[in-house]
């Protein structure tokens, strides 16, 4: 950097850090939170994966203040959109902010845009299916918006493909609002989701700042059960014995309920949160967990994210997760105040049954099919995502789902105006199988998650270790807050000094290699005598370095590690 170019840093550095102290209060900065602040203030792409409770969320607030036009906000949950609004600072200083969403009455939702007009709020938080409405980009257009936040960004990898497809979306949206820099926030996402981001938000030569995923003061456990009535005396019983408050996730909307249910009669304040309650009373369970009110929330998956608690005690799982993605993310829910905190998964072997059925849902070929014949009937008069669904008779989400995958597969293009136009060469029929080979690419890529989940409940070593280097992150065990290391510590085995396999070392994390059935892939992570692999086709594998040493033309190392956590200037 040249002496003009750090003396340029400095000031902006000095600006942000009396802009936090000045309005929010915050007399220091942490390192990591003012590096992301500086390259949001050069309109720099960025992608920032920091831990819940470390302040993600700082990294725009405070430069958004200094920029010369608001900030837009892709939130997933409206209770994370009342959070963030809730705890900005009020006063003379202090910066406005609107959220548009379905809440909203007509006359509540043109005040919001007046306010947006006038200039007289700094943030507009918005869901990724506000941002699919033209009348919603035209307005924010009219605003000139100067940066685009997306919180929780996982939501575009893990949702994007199937529950929520106007994530994929974004990309096409910021290109209409002016390709205004874009900041992807998220506490969760291995090497494999990172990329991911980046390639579907569009981001240009984005910065990466990646801090440690490690939470030292979360003690992990996992429990396997024979009988689904066990696993549920169990899971009670741990939510009744441990320290509240907590958090039990369960798998389906009726699983929360009768959790909760089962729970208040054994005297506890508990409460199912779900999709399928009416927003009023989704809103009354979250307001009371936060205030104390209750002791335990029962919570579907997708809706964790709306519970943002300091001081919670415990977070249990009834089930296995989907990822180890969502599992990081959803026990991150507790010890965000750095006090001891209780991560417990308890599952069943039919239990990948289930996450692998949720994981499996694809596009009906005859769904993309009608889609792909109508972009070409209107190929003259191209169509926006309303339009085709009007055209095919199709729900939003299906058109959308289809549209994302026909882009995908280069098929279909979307310009700056929201039309959806086809590429040309490409004949309808071929991009259907594409497309459908595709989706079922990430079928595969989502079972193997679901893979790498049942391993790690059924891991016989440290379960930080397997956590962390699913996450392309090193650890030494033991790490003496695990069942497993508990367990090897009274059998008086000593894990630090186990027998070291002899290819140990051979692929190291981050190595590219090349599988001679499965491709290409990126080693994550050695754990004794295996090696975790992320293949580009088939997803996560765990492999047997004795099996690898069988056939020395199994797995070949095509290029060296590379830097897992790329530096903060990078």
């Amino acid at each position: 950097m040249t002496g003009e170019g750090a003396a340029a840093r400095g000031r902006g550095a000095g600006r942000l850090r009396e802009t936090a102290a000045e309005v929010f209060g915050w007399e220091e900065l942490r390192p990591e939170q003012l590096t992301a602040m500086e390259w949001v203030l050069e309109g720099r792409d960025s992608l920032v994966v920091m831990p819940t409770g470390s302040g993600k969320s700082a990294v725009y607030q405070v430069p958004a203040l200094l920029l010369s036009g608001p900030v837009v906000v892709v939130s997933p949950l409206l209770a994370l959109q009342r959070d963030q609004i809730a705890g900005l600072p009020g006063g003379e200083r202090g910066p406005g902010a609107v959220a548009v969403n379905s809440d909203l009455g007509a006359a509540e939702t043109e005040e919001a845009w007046e306010a947006v007009r006038e200039g007289s709020v700094r943030y507009v938080y918005l869901s990724p299916e506000q941002l699919a409405k033209d009348e919603v980009v035209e307005r924010l257009t009219e605003a000139r918006p100067a940066l685009v936040v997306v919180d929780e960004a996982q939501c575009v990898s893990s949702w994007g493909h199937d529950f929520r497809p106007d994530y994929l979306r974004l990309a096409q949206a910021v290109r209409r609002l002016g390709r205004p820099p874009v900041l992807a926030l998220t506490a969760t996402a291995a090497p494999p989701v990172r990329q991911d981001i980046v390639e579907r938000l569009g981001m240009d030569r984005p910065r990466q700042l990646v801090t440690g995923f490690d939470r030292p003061n979360i003690r992990l456990e996992a429990r396997r059960h024979l009988e689904d009535d066990e696993r549920r005396a169990r899971v009670l019983e741990d939510a009744a014995a441990a320290p509240k408050p907590g958090i039990v996730y369960a798998a389906t909307r009726k699983d929360s309920e009768s959790y909760a249910a089962e729970l208040a009669g054994l005297g506890l304040a508990a409460g199912a949160y779900h999709a399928g309650l009416r927003a009023a009373e989704r809103r009354r369970i979250h307001e009371e967990f936060l205030s104390g009110d209750l002791d335990v929330v029962v919570a579907t998956s997708a809706f964790g994210m709306g519970i943002d608690k300091e001081n919670v005690r415990f977070v249990l799982h009834a089930s296995l997760p989907g990822s180890l993605d969502a599992y990081y993310q959803e026990i991150g829910r507790c010890g965000r105040d750095g006090q001891p905190a209780l991560a417990v998964l308890h599952f069943r072997t039919e239990d990948t049954g289930m996450q692998a059925f949720f994981s499996s849902r694809t596009p009906r070929p005859e769904a993309v099919d009608a889609v792909v014949r109508a972009v070409h009937h209107h190929r003259d008069d191209p169509p926006d995502v309303g339009e085709l669904r009007r055209d095919t008779d199709l729900s939003r989400a299906r058109v959308t789902t289809a549209v994302n995958l026909l882009e995908e597969t280069g098929a279909l293009v979307t310009d700056a105006s929201g039309a959806i136009r086809p590429v040309p060469g490409t004949a309808p029929s071929r991009a259907v199988r594409r497309a459908v080979d595709t989706a079922e690419a990430h079928k595969r890529m989502d079972r193997s998650r679901v893979d790498m989940a049942r391993a790690y409940a059924e891991t016989t070593g440290c379960r930080r270790r397997f956590l962390l280097g699913y996450f392309g992150e090193e650890y030494e065990a033991p790490c003496g807050n695990c069942d497993m290391c508990d367990e090897q510590e009274s059998g008086g085995s000593d894990v630090t000094s186990s027998d070291r396999h002899p290819d140990a070392g051979a692929y190291p994390p981050g190595a590219a290699v090349r599988h001679d059935e499965w491709g290409r892939g990126t080693v994550l992570s050695e754990d004794g005598d295996r090696i975790t692999v992320l293949f580009d086709e088939v997803g996560y594998r765990t492999l047997s370095l004795d099996a690898l040493a069988a056939r020395d033309d199994l797995l070949t190392v095509v290029s060296g590690p590379h830097e897992s956590r790329p530096e903060a200037g990078g």
